[in-house]
Order: C-alpha cells, then structure tokens, then sequence
C-alpha cells in the first residue's frame, strides 16, 4: 500500500498542473489488472489527465476518463522520446510513465518535464532521470 499512498499524495500535489499518463505498450507481458486500476484511479483523482499509449511512437492520446482499453504489441520495441517531446510540446508538467523502463530515447533528449517512472514488476531499475516508483 505504500506506492499508493505515495502516488495519491503525488497527484493530489499536482491537482493545478498538466499531467499525462503513458504506458508502454510494446509488450503484451504486463500487469493489466494493475495497470487498469492505475488507469482507474488517475480518472477519479484527477480526470483531466491525459493518457498516452505508446510504443516506438504514439499510439493514441485521450483524457484517461475515455479509455476503454488498452492496446498491447507483441515487438517489444520502446522509445521515451516521442512522449517526452510530445509533452514539452504540450506543455504537460507532469509525466506518470509505466513502463520496465527498458527502451530508449535519443541521447540529446533535453526534458524539462517532471518525470515519474511507475515500474510494474519486482525489479527497480536504474532510470536516466526522474523518479522511478516500483508499483508492483
């Protein structure tokens, strides 16, 4: 329970600000239940949150309160970049990203976005910036 307390304190925090949440969809090995109730919980804490499915590129984004589902591929191949430049350009504050924060972004990436990454699984990794929080 300590993750949830932690991300409910985070949001609430951020109640003024712009924020996304972007999954991962590269893989379909993921913890759906636990990624829709993360769904779940931004639309009734904060239901102007924008959801960003993405993979090597944006899939979709739609306010978090109209997701009916999620679309996972079996490629396994993630990039940060198109999110994080597409939040920059969308003036977004905030990013929540679940992913296994196991793709990549271009080395020159500036961001300036506050960046949380919400790591379903036992292993923590090491993330090139920002807050990693393990949600598993």
């Amino acid at each position: 329970m300590r993750w949830q307390k932690a991300l409910l304190n985070m949001v609430k925090e951020r109640q003024d600000k712009r924020i996304a949440l972007a999954i991962d969809t590269s893989t379909n090995q993921v913890r759906s239940i636990l990624i829709n109730n993360i769904i779940k919980f931004f639309g009734e804490i904060k239901p102007d949150t924008l959801l960003v499915q993405a993979d090597f590129k944006i899939r979709s984004v739609q306010p978090v309160t109209e997701v009916k589902d999620v679309k996972y591929y079996t490629h396994g191949k993630s990039s940060y970049t198109e999110v994080l430049e597409w939040a920059e350009q969308e003036e977004i504050d905030t990013v929540f990203y679940i992913t296994d924060v196991t793709g990549y972004f271009y080395d020159e990436l500036e961001v300036n976005t506050e960046v949380f990454w919400l790591v379903p699984d036992d292993y923590l990794p090491k993330v090139p910036f920002g807050k990693a929080i393990r949600v598993a």
